[in-house]
């Protein structure tokens, strides 16, 4: 047997632990060389994962030293495959992934966790954008730390950019209006309404956007999921029974629409006591499993009921940037790690990564 073969053999070893399958048969393999026992290894991934790499580096270099490497050079990089999309709008042309991030009822969280999971996905290295389609009751501004009376910078004609901040852009009903004015709009004009930012917003190029969708199952989420072409659903639960009864109808909103769901993020799964650190779980526990069981989709991670991720992002400054290693911000960069593999899983692409070259000396 070839040393290179002996490489082939330990590194097929390697399970990734965001996609199913090693390293070869996910395409991730780039180039496999060796020359006087120096082996190099290129590594191309499918998602985003700078916080993964550190890890890959040490585990992987284990074990080509097992197999007689003397010295291990290992590249790691990662393309973000798009969608095949539905539909063509010229606005969205440069994103590659369009993710509803959704909740059957208000306040489990489903806006704390979209800024801070878009957040994760920049930190892992992927360009990203929000689109805040909660027409009633925006809070992507607030959280990104934008100033009220920002506005966007219009381009010719009725278009303009979205704003950036902390490392993304975003859009919102909130950049067009003074923060105290309600909109007293029928559905058909919040729709209306949600469609032209969409199609005026020149996003650019994003690996992902992120719908922050209004609570419900409504006019709005029936005229994004007709108009926009999104590539899956994350729906946001917490564990108590009154949510997770929304989150079906939710799940069942997207089935009827024809919008795979991904999977389902726990927020508030446990609170942790600052002064003892004693674990309780308030709104119950084991409902989001249940319900990723009915439904055959993924329990991509669960959060804690946390005060700091409230404070941090009522601050503008959110936690997976204001306390970037801290353990719910690894959390939420872990679950970004999930959901990019999870995508690319969905989008049937597992096998399409770039082709090996293998080369001995």
């Amino acid at each position: 047997m070839s040393s290179l073969e002996r490489y082939r053999q330990v590194l097929a070893q390697y399970i990734d632990p965001y996609l199913t399958g090693d390293l070869f048969s996910n395409g991730i393999v780039d180039c496999l060389e060796e020359q006087d026992s120096s082996v190099t290894l290129g590594l191309v991934y499918p998602y985003a994962n700078n916080g993964s790499v550190a890890t890959l580096k040490l585990e992987l270099g284990e074990l080509l030293r097992s197999a007689g490497a003397s010295e291990v050079n290992i590249d790691i990089d990662f393309v973000v495959q798009p969608a095949v999309q539905k539909s063509q709008v010229d606005s969205l042309s440069g994103v590659k992934n369009i993710l509803a991030i959704s909740s059957g009822k208000g306040g489990v969280g489903k806006s704390t966790t979209t800024v801070n999971l878009a957040l994760a996905l920049v930190a892992e290295g992927a360009r990203v954008g929000i689109l805040d389609a909660d027409i009633y009751g925006p809070s992507q501004g607030m959280m990104l730390g934008i100033k009220p009376g920002t506005r966007p910078e219009p381009l010719g004609g009725d278009k303009m950019l979205p704003i950036e901040a902390l490392g993304l852009v975003s859009m919102s009903i909130a950049y067009m209006v003074d923060e105290t004015t309600p909109m007293v709009w029928r559905g058909p004009m919040a729709s209306g309404a949600i469609i032209q930012m969409v199609n005026q917003t020149q996003w650019g190029e994003l690996d992902y956007l992120l719908i922050d969708m209004p609570p419900g199952t409504g006019d709005i989420h029936l005229t994004l999921s007709q108009k926009v072409p999104i590539s899956a659903a994350v729906v946001v639960t917490t564990p108590q029974d009154i949510a997770l009864l929304d989150a079906k109808r939710g799940i069942e909103m997207f089935a009827k629409v024809d919008i795979p769901v991904l999977g389902i993020i726990e927020n508030m799964s446990v609170h942790i006591c600052s002064n003892c650190g004693h674990h309780e779980h308030i709104f119950g526990s084991g409902g989001a499993q249940q319900l990723s069981s009915q439904y055959g989709c993924e329990v991509l991670g669960s959060l804690p009921l946390d005060i700091n991720i409230r404070t941090m992002t009522d601050s503008g400054r959110p936690c997976v940037v204001a306390d970037e290693n801290g353990d719910i911000a690894l959390s939420y960069r872990e679950i970004a790690r999930t959901v990019g593999a999870k995508l690319h899983l969905l989008n049937g692409q597992a096998n399409a990564g770039p082709s090996l070259s293998i080369v001995e000396d």
